[in-house]
């Protein structure tokens, strides 16, 4: 009896290892740069909405090359979002009280995906954001995106900031169907 309890614990343990290699090889993660402008400001507490242009997702090609494609995909969820001022050279984000970043894409509803409510005013260069859970699969499985960046500034701002948005998101697929 003690044989075949081992027997079958040795079995529910590879059995569980597999899959979690399997599971391994169906998962990767998609990077996304793009640059936004906060312009000057006009005053302090005023509500400020940016988009980006069109960023084209590549999704095709990136499924692809993961051995996957578009019907294939359970979730995609973003993970990271950064944002970084790249000028004037002397800028931090103590200008700035929150922001919240949508995803938006051809056909569907805009979503929130990423926010600070109290940036801290420490002289910061760059800044993550705390990001949604929600299941993206339909935004980043169209050809582009856009994001609308809201912010709400907290002191007067002279001069346009240029940001760099980095994002990552993570892909769970099929492999050739497993």
């Amino acid at each position: 009896m003690k044989k075949l309890a081992l027997v079958l614990l040795g079995v529910i343990i590879t059995s569980t290892w597999s899959c979690k290699e399997v599971n391994k090889l169906t998962q990767f993660n998609m990077n996304y740069s793009d640059e936004i402008t906060i312009p000057a400001t006009l005053g302090i507490d005023l509500p400020i909405d940016i988009w980006t242009p069109n960023i084209p997702t590549n999704s095709t090609s990136t499924f692809e090359s993961n051995n996957t494609h578009k019907d294939l995909i359970q979730k995609i969820n973003l993970t990271k979002m950064n944002l970084t001022i790249t000028s004037p050279a002397s800028s931090t984000w103590d200008f700035l009280k929150k922001i919240e970043i949508y995803i938006s894409a051809d056909g569907l509803d805009d979503k929130k995906i990423a926010w600070l409510d109290d940036i801290p005013q420490t002289g910061l260069k760059s800044i993550d954001l705390t990001v949604s859970s929600d299941d993206l699969k339909e935004h980043i499985k169209k050809d582009e995106y856009k994001l609308e960046t809201k912010t709400v500034t907290r002191q007067l701002v002279s001069h346009d900031t240029k940001v760099e948005i980095k994002s990552t998101f993570f892909v769970d697929a099929k492999i050739l169907g497993i």
